[in-house]
């Protein structure tokens, strides 16, 4: 990695996801490449967390943004959509500081097709630890996350489903 790259990368942990401002989009694992064209303009590849997302055209400004001011005069901001996106792919700390912001953060290697055959699986509570929860509903505050409540704490709390 190149000495610019490496600082592109230091200034896109400043680019937030807006739905979520803790994380930013390298938490999230959405930044995919960092390449410099020959005529200088610098690429950023990045993979939404699911086609549809609405922050998206928000989290391209914001990219832009951060880099123009930083002196990157031309900046592309690209989209792929394959591979998909998983959660696999975001990163320890982006998962420690969704616990610690109250949503319980995705599971690796797993993919919430469960509620589909209604076979709940207990998430751990973010506040609490508690394993004593139940999901109170598939659809929680944004499309990628589900409400759930800690039947010990009896707080509720968003989880960040996989995908």
């Amino acid at each position: 990695m190149t000495a610019t790259t490496q600082a592109i990368y230091t200034l896109l942990e400043e680019v937030a996801d807006p739905e979520i401002p803790v994380l930013s989009v390298l938490d999230l694992g959405i930044v995919r490449d960092v390449t410099q064209e020959p005529d200088g303009t610098t690429v950023v590849t990045i993979t939404p967390t699911y086609s549809g997302c609405p922050a998206m055209n928000t989290i391209e400004v914001n990219i832009r943004a951060v880099l123009q001011e930083a002196g990157y005069e031309q900046v592309k901001v690209r989209t792929v959509l394959s591979p998909a996106w998983t959660t696999d792919w975001m990163s320890e700390a982006g998962r420690e500081k969704l616990r610690a912001y109250g949503i319980a953060p995705p599971e690796r290697g797993t993919v919430d097709k469960g509620a589909l055959f209604q076979e709940a699986r207990p998430i751990p509570c973010p506040l609490c630890g508690s394993a004593n929860t139940e999901m109170i509903s598939q659809f929680g505050s944004t499309a990628c996350k589900s409400l759930h409540r800690c039947l010990d704490c009896r707080e509720p709390f968003d989880y960040f489903k996989c995908h």
